[in-house]
């Protein structure tokens, strides 16, 4: 079960609060919102992510991040209904959310009509304007090869059958 083990206790926030937003500060000194794409998640290793933080208790942090896009875990089964948490938070004008619309934690490959309802719920909570989908996290080392390639096949099937959607 490695990191999510029985009782097991995820972390305090106000222990990771501070030093994480000194650390994206600093490391970003001079570098353009527009040239910074900010990837966050929950780590890949297969268990169960009982005690992933809820995305609600970290947002704000997350959005600290001086970036244009922000990339996030959105497809998985233990965070997708975490869309909701978009519903109330302002983007500043020109952000733009990429959330990920495929998969990595899985070797079934999602089918382009599910990835296309992904890209058109999106884009009813922030805009059509306001999002670009992604995958969850990189793939390699997760699933085969044959998978993850298969899988980017059906995200381009999937962003083209939502385009004609959000087209109309």
């Amino acid at each position: 079960m490695g990191h999510d083990q029985a009782g097991a206790q995820p972390c305090r926030l106000p222990e990771i609060r501070d030093p994480a937003d000194r650390g994206a500060d600093h490391a970003l000194t001079g570098i353009p919102p527009e040239k910074v794409r900010y990837h966050w998640c929950w780590g890949s290793w297969h268990g169960a992510h009982v005690n992933d933080i809820p995305l609600e208790h970290i947002i704000d942090i997350a959005l600290r991040v001086k970036a244009q896009t922000y990339s996030f875990e959105a497809a998985n089964v233990r965070h997708q209904h975490e869309m909701g948490v978009w519903k109330e938070v302002k983007l500043a004008p020109g952000t733009i959310l990429m959330p990920g619309v495929i998969s990595h934690a899985t070797n079934i490959v999602e089918h382009p009509e599910l990835i296309a309802r992904r890209f058109v719920d999106w884009a009813g909570v922030v805009g059509r304007e306001n999002v670009v989908g992604g995958a969850d996290c990189g793939m390699g080392g997760r699933v085969h090869a044959e998978i993850g390639w298969t899988t980017l096949v059906a995200l381009v099937e999937g962003a083209a059958l939502a385009t004609k959607t959000l087209r109309n």
